[in-house]
């Protein structure tokens, strides 16, 4: 939006001719909208995602008190984007971010339609529940991976510095997770679980609405030329694990980072919702979940701050030593106010993690890549989930929550520890390669 004034250079929201025309105030909105309109549906996508994985394992524990169970859907749920992440990849970056996050989106919403559709003609049982997690899961690696491989387009379209909009766009997700539990739980006390997920479908609605009114180019496809058209497109997805073997530091701390996510996402998924459940208290999950959340969006938001001033390994050691310190007591079963505070730390603690995993592709991987990398690493996230799930859901009926979850927190704050002495990770603060 920059043009040429009489007498006064480029136009721009500083420029002395914008000052004189009272230009500066729209050009300003018009710099920002596509960041308003990214991060809203951003928003909407971590609310969509926080009430479903309180309201699908509640879904279970109404029908069959099972833990065992709960972890089977959770489990299965995580499948499709173990396969589906690294072709999403390859789709983005031949096909464009933008329609690959609508696309994802609008069967998004099909799939959670079908719960209270269904729950009100037939009746929602294990195996339908089970069903319509799955279809689910399999739509939400591409419009999270489509949204994050945004992040260049929008950063450069508002004039907003990458370090900033990966922060930003973090802590704005986390926000939709930090609200989404109260709201699910709110809602679940409310008008039941299956309909809670009327309010997930109308988030993806909306987020189809606001990603079709962004315009902003497309960095991937600008650089289309160094693409192989004629590449078979299995050889073209592959290049993105390829590419992220090649860098030893980024490719450690996504295995890591993968192992930790097999351990600690099960105590979200079902240990803490199984313990909650058990008491009968939907309020109290949801209030530690958000407290999680919004512990994550208060570092993440300084994250542009901690990486001006301390190197990314810095930072990395850092977080994993305040989130094993924020577990320990956690480990207690404590007080409500005392399990929320903890919370609130742990999410602290981790925070930084996000943004500086976003910043790594962004700066050492080729515009024309990004897609397939970010692909192969939410494939791997993903991969972490299935053996994580059901391995917990088993030992919760067989050994208790409190055993479990102590265990769980034990085997994190000793990986966490070896992590910390990974030599590869010193290589983090090099200088883009491509």
């Amino acid at each position: 939006m920059l043009g040429k004034g009489p007498n006064y250079g480029e136009i721009g929201p500083n420029s002395e001719y914008c000052q004189e025309k009272g230009m500066c105030e729209d050009l300003m909105k018009v710099r920002r909208r596509p960041l308003y309109l990214l991060e809203g549906a951003n928003a909407l996508s971590g609310l969509s995602n926080a009430i479903a994985i309180v309201t699908i394992p509640w879904l279970i524990f109404e029908r069959t008190g099972s833990a065992t169970q709960a972890g089977i859907v959770i489990a299965l749920s995580t499948i499709p984007g173990i396969f589906i992440s690294p072709f999403v990849g390859a789709l983005i970056d031949h096909f464009g971010r933008k329609r690959v996050s609508i696309g994802s989106d609008f069967f998004s919403a099909i799939s959670v339609m079908m719960f209270p559709i269904w729950e009100y003609l037939f009746g929602l049982t294990f195996a339908s529940i089970a069903t319509f997690a799955v279809l689910g899961a399999a739509f939400d690696p591409a419009g999270y991976t489509a949204r994050k491989s945004l992040i260049p387009d929008v950063a450069k379209a508002s004039n907003t510095s990458m370090d900033k909009l990966n922060s930003w766009h973090e802590a704005v997700f986390s926000g939709g997770w930090a609200l989404g539990p109260a709201i699910g739980a709110v809602a679940i006390s409310i008008v039941g679980a299956a309909n809670s997920m009327w309010i997930v479908f109308a988030a993806f609605i909306l987020a189809i609405i606001l990603i079709s009114m962004l315009h902003v180019g497309d960095l991937g496809l600008e650089h289309r030329e160094e693409i192989d058209d004629q590449e078979k497109f299995w050889t073209s997805t592959l290049r993105g694990l390829q590419v992220l073997k090649s860098d030893k530091a980024m490719f450690y701390l996504t295995l890591s980072i993968v192992f930790l996510a097999m351990v600690y996402l099960p105590t979200e998924s079902i240990v803490l919702p199984k313990y909650f459940s058990d008491i009968n208290d939907p309020r109290g999950l949801g209030f530690v979940l958000s407290s999680m959340a919004a512990g994550g969006i208060a570092s993440m938001l300084a994250y542009p701050w901690l990486v001006s001033r301390f190197k990314k390994r810095t930072i990395v050691v850092s977080a994993l030593l305040a989130t094993s310190l924020a577990m320990i007591p956690m480990t207690f079963f404590p007080p409500i106010g005392l399990f929320v505070v903890s919370g609130f730390l742990l999410g602290l603690g981790w925070g930084p993690m996000a943004p500086l995993m976003n910043s790594l592709v962004q700066q050492r991987v080729a515009p024309h890549i990004q897609g397939r990398v970010f692909g192969v690493q939410t494939s791997l996230f993903y991969a972490s989930g299935p053996i994580g799930m059901f391995v917990t859901g088993v030992c919760v009926d067989t050994f208790g929550v409190r055993p479990v979850y102590t265990a769980a927190v034990a085997i994190l704050i000793l990986f966490q520890l070896v992590i910390m002495a990974v030599p590869s990770l010193h290589d983090l603060d090099r200088e883009a390669s491509y």
